[in-house]
């Protein structure tokens, strides 16, 4: 995950704003969306001093990516003012838009606070199992993603990897985290904490209809990405993402999630919409 992070390119002292980053390999070949997400963060934040902070961005996937190439980041300078900032980045592969975003950085300022709380009553994550290291019927390919993946998750109340359990319901519970420690840098950890937030929102809106991962013929994709930084937060620690899904019609999915850390901080907000196709004749799921 670090090593897709470091782009290459130039700085804020330079005006020719592009970079270029490596893609994570993926079983399916396509490029996953958190990964083109945290990097266009940081292609941004590179075009500002490091005490201006991401505290927002939205951002649309226009193309599938392919994971075996590389991508090429455009960061346009839209606007500087005392306090704020704003850029937009375009991800290319051989020349082509794969994604689009704008995001807003700010210095850190002093005002009012408040907070929706945690919710209580949560298992701790060490009390979960990790049905992740015993994932039974999947294809070899598609069991890699969790094994070599750099992220560890526990869900409330299980996984929808092959199956479904318990009643239809538009939300869920998602202890996340990176496997290792990494280092302290306050970007960084911005960055990997967007990487993190398209691995699991969705499932909200199939959880709801009983539709596991594993559904053949099952064909989801992002559409788009929204996301607020509220607080600060280590993403080597036990988070927890709080996530519903308001809607579902027409082909799409709408999934909020709240991030909290493990003392209750509100961290995060995001928002995001997909694209879900289901066989008409898929087989009923418990």
């Amino acid at each position: 995950m670090l090593s897709v992070l470091d782009l290459s390119g130039s700085d804020a002292r330079t005006t020719e704003d592009i970079f270029t980053g490596r893609s994570q390999s993926m079983p399916l070949g396509r490029v996953y969306g958190g990964q083109v997400l945290a990097q266009s963060i940081v292609a941004a934040s590179r075009t500002l001093p490091a005490d201006r902070k991401v505290h927002s961005m939205h951002g649309y996937f226009l193309r599938p990516g392919d994971s075996a190439k590389g991508i090429t980041f455009s960061v346009d300078r839209i606007h500087d003012g005392r306090s704020f900032s704003t850029r937009r980045t375009q991800a290319f592969q051989e020349g082509v838009p794969i994604f689009s975003m704008i995001a807003s950085f700010q210095d850190e300022d002093p005002g009012v606070e408040h907070q929706a709380p945690m919710p209580s009553g949560v298992p701790h994550p060490d009390d979960l199992p990790d049905v992740e290291a015993r994932l039974d019927g999947l294809h070899p390919m598609s069991k890699r993603f969790f094994t070599d993946r750099p992220v560890e998750l526990r869900h409330i109340p299980s996984p929808i990897y092959t199956a479904v359990e318990g009643p239809r319901r538009p939300d869920q519970m998602v202890w996340m985290r990176v496997r290792r420690a990494i280092p302290d840098d306050p970007g960084i950890h911005r960055a990997a904490l967007a990487y993190l937030t398209d691995l699991t929102i969705q499932e909200s809106i199939l959880r709801a209809h009983g539709i596991a991962w594993t559904t053949p013929g099952l064909k989801v994709a992002s559409l788009d990405h929204a996301m607020w930084w509220h607080r600060f937060g280590r993403v080597d620690e036990w988070m927890l993402y709080v996530q519903e899904s308001p809607s579902a019609r027409g082909g799409r999915g709408l999934a909020t999630g709240r991030i909290y850390s493990a003392d209750g901080a509100l961290l995060a907000s995001v928002a995001q919409e997909i694209m879900v196709r289901v066989p008409e004749d898929r087989p009923e799921q418990s």
